[in-house]
């Protein structure tokens, strides 16, 4: 980033902040369209609402379909009140309309503001950089704005805040990363800045004094207010929460098993902010640190706002607020690229001992300890946070050495596949029936695949892999194979053994416990993220479980009068499934299920004989199923 930007950034940031009257400030600065957005956070009321430390489900299906995890299908949380205030920028209808990722109108199009929307629109068609930026809390306003602005448009686009509070939780910021947005994010937090850590205290414990300290920021009343007993008691408060989170999260990435570790937390509530992107740590003494590992930075922020030597509670308490408004004082003499250092590299090769480093690196690592004020236990914690990243990395080289395996294992079940269509039986009924020896070596097969799988899935639902690992085009490719050509002889199995007595149907309609394996759960919504679909969409692999317990629910009884009954209640799921396998074989994911003798072809066979007739499908099933003179070639 040039130097000469973010000076332009931060001054345009502040002086939209300073603006109560406006909602933003825009400016055009070299090829760059700078937006500078204003937050509003004169009261505490500002700050928080609702939960203790005032978080709230980002949404899903309305503005930010990406702000989750995938394969967990855990929501991101994100500060209620900077939603709010985002939101208010939006048109109403905006707000009604539930959109998906592939339908999602720009960022432009969703302004209230025609001045605004007008500036982003030509931005975007005269292939501008857009630079979003805020200042205190106006930060949180900017970097929604550019998240959603970075789900529609392909153009470079940047976000800068200066002194922001975070944003969101870990969620947040394992989706940012997956989606490679993160590196749009920079962050500026001087060394003693209290306001990027305030939110890792709970309003209940900071309430008075933060709304006594507010005020403070308005600089008339700075000096009588930043060194009162209010503003001491505020720093201790945010710091003694922040010393909870900073070691709790330590504790996680460096593998304690300590078990009164989660009894702490089940009566000790720790905020779910993270921080996100990259960081840059300005020193007061004209060096700035870099660091973009998430681990590491929620270290730096509670290890950098220690007491120094000779240092008492009412100094830092103080520069903690002072801090807060000298931006512009710290970036006017800055001699900038000189003066940066990239703590994520020095971290490959630092040790107690700095014995991996060359001499230069060796001072920068000396000059950044000593001016963060780093102790010999928090530089243990960064490294620990840089060695749990590469313990990710080593995880994802484990799996993908493992490729090689499950394509194989997928090939003999490909093979399987086809020499049941070549003998006119689809490959689920003769796993079903399991007369000869190849299904039992298929049997086995499908056992080792999901132990595999089951692996890759516990690692996931642990956060144990790269962020960016269910995005990645071969594993969804992998998975989405896998899914169908696996999931079929897992339904067959639990059939087959009746499995479906105990613990009900394969795929409950009701939310809950699903007898359906989440290494199934998972590599679906992996595909249907990567295509921007809506989530249930590629349930293809599931055809077979939904003709089970259509038959189980419709073919229960032995009298015809009954089973017209049954079929009137489940006729609606019969008429979506119809739908959906015209569809499927559109696409070409039905081929083995309309022989003859099929399950499927039997089952439907029995349906009222006015449905047949009638049905979408009937065309597939040869009239009313009881011949067959539908060319199985064309499929």
């Amino acid at each position: 980033m040039e130097g000469d930007l973010v000076k332009k950034a931060l001054s345009l940031a502040m002086a939209a902040q300073s603006k109560h009257d406006r909602p933003y400030q825009s400016e055009k600065y070299s090829d760059y369209t700078i937006i500078a957005f204003h937050g509003s956070g004169t009261t505490v009321e500002d700050w928080f609402s609702g939960k203790p430390f005032g978080e709230t489900s980002v949404g899903l299906k309305k503005l930010f379909p990406c702000l989750k995890s995938i394969g967990n299908d855990e929501i991101a949380l994100v500060n209620g009140k900077f939603l709010q205030q985002f939101q208010n920028l939006l048109k109403p209808e905006a707000l009604k309309q539930e959109f998906r990722l592939s339908d999602a109108p720009p960022l432009e199009h969703l302004l209230k503001d025609s001045r605004l929307s007008d500036e982003l629109g030509r931005a975007v068609r005269e292939r501008r950089k857009v630079v979003f930026t805020g200042y205190s809390s106006g930060g949180p306003i900017a970097i929604l704005a550019a998240i959603l602005f970075l789900q529609q448009n392909r153009i470079p686009a940047l976000c800068v805040t200066f002194g922001s509070p975070l944003v969101g939780n870990q969620i947040f910021g394992h989706a940012m990363r997956r989606e490679n947005w993160a590196q749009h994010f920079v962050h500026f937090v001087m060394r003693y800045d209290i306001i990027p850590r305030v939110l890792l205290a709970p309003l209940s414990s900071i309430k008075g004094e933060m709304q006594t300290i507010l005020p403070c920021f308005d600089r008339s009343k700075l000096e009588s207010k930043a060194r009162s007993q209010e503003a001491s008691s505020f720093f201790c408060d945010v710091m003694r929460n922040s010393l909870s989170v900073a070691s709790h999260t330590a504790c996680s990435f460096m593998g304690c098993t300590n078990s009164l570790l989660q009894t702490v937390t089940s009566f000790v509530e720790l905020s779910p902010y993270r921080p996100f992107g990259t960081y840059v740590f300005c020193t007061g003494e004209g060096k700035m640190i870099t660091l973009k590992n998430p681990d590491a930075i929620l270290q730096l922020l509670f290890y950098s706002l220690q007491l120094g030597k000779g240092e008492t509670v009412p100094d830092v308490a103080c520069k903690s607020i002072t801090d807060h408004l000298g931006y512009q004082t710290e970036f006017k003499d800055n001699l900038w690229k000189e003066d940066v250092v990239d703590l994520d590299h020095l971290c490959l090769q630092l040790s107690l001992s700095t014995g991996g480093a060359s001499s230069s690196e060796m001072k920068s690592i000396e000059t950044a300890i000593k001016q963060l004020g780093l102790s010999t236990r928090a530089m243990l914690c960064l490294i620990a946070a840089k060695e749990w990243e590469k313990q990710k990395q080593r995880n994802q080289e484990k799996i993908d050495e493992n490729r090689d395996k499950i394509e194989v294992a997928l090939r003999k079940l490909q093979e399987y596949k086809v020499r049941g269509e070549m003998h006119k039986i689809g490959y689920y009924d003769a796993f079903k029936v399991q007369k000869g020896a190849e299904d039992f070596d298929t049997n086995v097969k499908r056992l080792e695949l999901a132990g595999m799988w089951d692996e890759i899935i516990d690692k996931l639902k642990r956060y144990e892999l790269p962020d960016e690992f269910e995005c990645r085009e071969d594993w969804v490719e992998l998975g989405t194979r896998f899914r169908r050509l696996m999931e079929p002889l897992d339904i067959a199995n639990y059939y087959r053994h009746f499995k479906d007595e105990d613990t009900g149907p394969y795929m409950k309609p009701e939310e809950g416990r699903q007898p359906r394996p989440k290494r199934y759960r998972y590599t679906q919504r992996w595909l249907e993220h990567a295509k921007g679909k809506p989530a249930g969409y590629f349930l293809e692999s599931c055809f077979w479980a939904a003709v089970e317990d259509l038959h189980i629910r419709i073919h229960s009884s032995n009298q015809k009068e009954n089973r017209d009954v049954a079929f009137e209640k489940v006729k609606d799921r019969v008429l979506k499934l119809e739908e959906n396998v015209l569809q499927w074989v559109q696409d070409g994911q039905l081929r083995d299920v309309f022989f003859e003798k099929s399950t499927f072809v039997k089952w439907w066979s029995e349906l009222p004989e006015e449905h047949c007739r009638k049905s979408r499908i009937a065309t597939l099933m040869g009239g009313h199923g009881k011949e067959f003179p539908f060319d199985y070639e064309m499929i």
